[in-house]
């Protein structure tokens, strides 16, 4: 008589191996002989997740078996429980769910007791088993499709990998989750050195976020409320009164000197002659973002120059902050160089200055003409050249020959305060001669990818938690830095979960 088949001699994985033959003799049959590659693509794909999920539940299963052939021996580790008592009584045949990129399986395991303490499953910590029931490699697809398009669409990319795994609303917690880590990772993060003789940049600019009526600043709520009240009828085309939150965006970035002239920069009236060809502005190299909604904007300030700090200890190298010219930050930033006993050049964005100087230009010949043309070359090449008071001036008094009318004087008047309210920022002299940028296109470009791109698509109303941690891993992602950050947050996520004997924070799972 043949004797029965005993656990110890069963096969562990005859489940998946079962399906696997089930797949092979599918594939080898008539029917499959007749369908197209998108049929046979449709069903490898179903079955093939279900053979992975399988071989991950026979897997799990047999860990369990040792676990309790280990129980059953006596010859299992004591197992101490984190305030440092043993746990005398063991308890076979618990089970959790857990949620995977492969579908649903059950982990079952062995429950440590004791009287009047709380359990303890050696396995959870073995497996490093999330605190929830979604994997972490199901977190991390999650956080992978959220920061890259809407929540909706998330939630589709994942259910069609995955199947119906993972809620939408879930999946918008576990990317907060996910963004924990952020600060603490880059703190650990050590810079590539560069040489002396290679510029250290840095830039800062702001972006608002349309958000929920409580996530705004109290201010800003206020004066929404004040507006909601006065019933106006219709807005202008494009404006969002009081419905943004003002985000802080701040980029350092290394680059080698590009020396320039002013006529590199601005072409000559009636175009270049072609004998001397246009020399490139220095481009940016491993660029490092930084953003917020919930932390100030000196906070963020302060982190972009620590970054700095990071990259050049002993100020061995000339530092560039290139800002848009608004007060506040210009404030912040000789609070912050005042704070550190540091040197630094600001600039002012050039393309910032040739706003105004354009709006001047229109005041005396009309848009789109030669002369208009001219006329702002000419000026713009002037204060490129180190000449912005003198080119102050000389509109102001022109405009009073001309005797422009006031509505015209006005863009004439908001050029001269500006340039001569900046003049300390104006020294495009000195940057072009050194080969520094005189632009912010860096920081600029990291607002619309960081935060147009994701957080200002159409119809979205934020959170402050989700909008901070979308925010937070779009700049990791920017930065390159997804795999090290996700490797870092895996163990960080551990530590909490499963803490040492002598740590108190022992969370208690079921």
């Amino acid at each position: 008589m043949t004797p029965y088949d005993t656990h110890a001699t069963a096969d562990p994985f005859a489940d998946s191996l079962n399906a696997f033959k089930t797949l092979t003799t599918t594939l080898s049959g008539s029917t499959a002989s007749t369908w197209t590659h998108t049929e046979l693509e449709e069903h490898l794909d179903a079955a093939g997740r279900e053979l992975l999920r399988l071989l991950l539940q026979d897997h799990l299963d047999l860990r369990a078996a040792r676990e309790e052939e280990q129980v059953r021996t006596g010859a299992g580790p004591v197992v101490v429980g984190p305030e440092g008592r043993v746990r005398p009584w063991r308890e076979s045949g618990h089970s959790r769910w857990l949620a995977t990129v492969f579908g649903m399986v059950r982990v079952t395991r062995v429950v440590h007791r004791g009287p009047g303490m709380g359990n303890v499953h050696p396995a959870d910590t073995a497996l490093s088993l999330p605190q929830g029931r979604h994997s972490t490699g199901l977190r991390r697809l999650a956080v992978t499709e959220a920061v890259r398009g809407s929540f909706d669409q998330a939630h589709d990319a994942v259910t069609r990998r995955c199947g119906n795994v993972l809620g939408k609303r879930r999946l918008e917690e576990l990317v907060v989750a996910g963004a924990v880590d952020v600060g603490d990772f880059y703190r650990t993060v050590i810079p590539v050195p560069c040489s002396r003789e290679m510029p250290l940049v840095v830039q800062v600019d702001g972006k608002g976020v349309v958000m929920r009526p409580e996530a705004l600043r109290e201010a800003t709520r206020r004066a929404a409320e004040k507006a909601a009240s006065a019933h106006r009828g219709r807005l202008a085309p494009g404006e969002k009164p009081n419905r943004k939150r003002m985000a802080t965006v701040a980029c350092v970035f290394d680059t080698r000197p590009a020396p320039r002239r002013p006529h590199d920069v601005i072409h000559p009236p009636g175009g270049r002659s072609g004998e001397r060809p246009a020399r490139h502005g220095p481009r940016a190299e491993n660029k490092w973002c930084t953003a917020s909604l919930v932390r100030p904007p000196e906070q963020v300030i302060a982190d972009v120059f620590d970054q700095a700090q990071a990259r050049d200890p002993n100020h061995l190298r000339p530092w560039v902050v290139l800002v848009d010219g608004a007060r506040h930050q210009l404030d912040l930033i000789k609070a912050e160089t005042g704070r550190r006993g540091i040197t630094v050049h600001v600039l002012l964005d050039f393309v910032h200055v040739a706003e105004y100087v354009w709006a001047a230009a229109h005041a005396f010949h009309k848009p789109g003409t030669t002369e208009a043309e001219a006329w702002a070359a000419d000026r713009l090449t002037a204060i490129l050249a180190g000449h912005a008071a003198r080119t102050a001036t000389e509109m102001t008094a022109e405009a009073e020959r001309e005797h422009l009318p006031a509505a015209r004087r006005e863009a004439v008047d908001a050029c001269h305060r500006y340039l001569t309210g900046h003049l300390d920022q104006l020294h495009y002299d000195t940057a072009l001669d050194n080969g520094w940028p005189i632009a912010t296109g860096a920081v600029e470009g990291a607002c619309r990818h960081l935060i147009a791109d994701r957080l200002d698509i159409t119809g979205a109303r934020w959170g402050l938690q989700g909008a901070e941690a979308i925010l937070r891993l779009r700049t990791v992602v920017s930065n390159g830095h997804l795999n090290p950050y996700w490797h870092y947050h895996t163990a960080r996520e551990h530590e909490r979960v499963y803490p040492a004997s002598d740590q108190r924070t022992y969370l208690l799972r079921a």
